[in-house]
């Protein structure tokens, strides 16, 4: 994004020094929602551009008054007033920080390694180091869980007297594992008490355990998808490029090498695994709670066959 974008992110309509009054607001162009997607939701490549747009690592070096003034724009934006002369590049900027950085439901801060835009930059030093250890389990229990800690171990000891290649692939198991474990723990509060569903129009309808049950395996496939290239590909590669003499002489490098080849997967795979599942996920008024779906058609008759609720990330 150029500096023109990034400009009216400085000084959105706050008090100025001196005591000096604040610019007037103006009207939102007519028409114009700052929620609504800038691409069709509703196909994977659509959805391959809105998260490249929100996991770009480059947000991650954007300052947190400027985050903050993001907020305050697209809070201003929702409530139908922004600064004087604000172009709609200006306001997709701020959605775009503002998304990189606040949670979608709360509208708090989240903590720098939580954002979305963290995601590139953690997951490369992450993978890249469990590559590069795949022997030493210590490292696993550094940056895995009990799950993943135990499928790494049971493995490794079956690779023992397996080819090198195999035991490399040892920490995408371990991880796999863990997301299988972690995130419905992570979440289980959902699957208690079920997540808030909605018709077309975004009216609640109620909370469904089988939503929440949906939404959760739709992300852990997404998270699985997300470490499977690097951390499969990857490892053949490193195979192949230490048989070269001047790889065995520079060996001090091989985990910097990994952590930026790994990099580069997730630069891509982190919005191609994001992008699997459209965000507002849908489920068939059948398959809902029989509970809820009578409360459901005993309102809106048979008006409502689909509910739909956020599957989370």
């Amino acid at each position: 994004m150029g500096a023109a974008a990034r400009d009216p992110v400085i000084g959105w309509g706050r008090p100025r020094a001196g005591g000096r009054p604040v610019p007037k607001m103006a009207t939102t162009p007519l028409g114009f929602n700052i929620d609504a997607p800038r691409w069709n939701q509703s196909t994977f490549m659509g959805r391959l551009k809105h998260f490249f747009n929100i996991t770009d690592p480059r947000t991650v070096l954007v300052s947190e008054k400027e985050l903050d003034q993001a907020k305050a724009l697209v809070e201003g934006c929702r409530a139908g007033l922004v600064p004087p002369g604000s172009s709609q590049e200006q306001l997709f900027y701020a959605k775009k920080l503002y998304d990189s950085a606040f949670h979608p439901d709360s509208g708090e801060k989240m903590n720098l390694i939580g954002r979305m835009s963290f995601q590139v930059p953690g997951g490369m030093a992450l993978t890249g180091c469990m590559l590069q250890f795949y022997r030493q389990i210590g490292v696993a229990y550094i940056t895995a869980t009990s799950t993943a800690l135990a499928t790494a171990v049971a493995l490794n000891l079956y690779t023992k007297r397996a080819p090198p290649l195999l035991a490399r692939w040892v920490p995408f198991v371990a991880v796999a594992a863990a997301n299988c474990a972690n995130i419905p723990m992570m979440r289980q509060q959902e699957i208690i008490n079920g997540v808030t569903v909605t018709d077309g129009d975004n009216n609640e309808l109620g909370c469904s355990r089988r939503a929440a049950v949906k939404g959760i395996a739709q992300v852990v496939v997404s998270r699985i998808t997300m470490a499977a290239p690097g951390m499969i590909i990857l490892p053949i590669i490193m195979e192949q490029l230490e048989k070269i003499p001047f790889m065995q002489r520079i060996r001090v490098l091989h985990g910097p090498l990994q952590v930026l080849l790994s990099g580069g997967f997730l630069l891509f795979m982190v919005p191609a695994a994001c992008a699997l599942f459209p965000q507002r996920c849908s489920l068939a008024l059948a398959d809902l709670e029989p509970e809820l779906r009578d409360s459901i058609v005993a309102k809106h008759d048979d008006k409502v066959p689909y509910v739909y609720f956020n599957k989370g990330l």
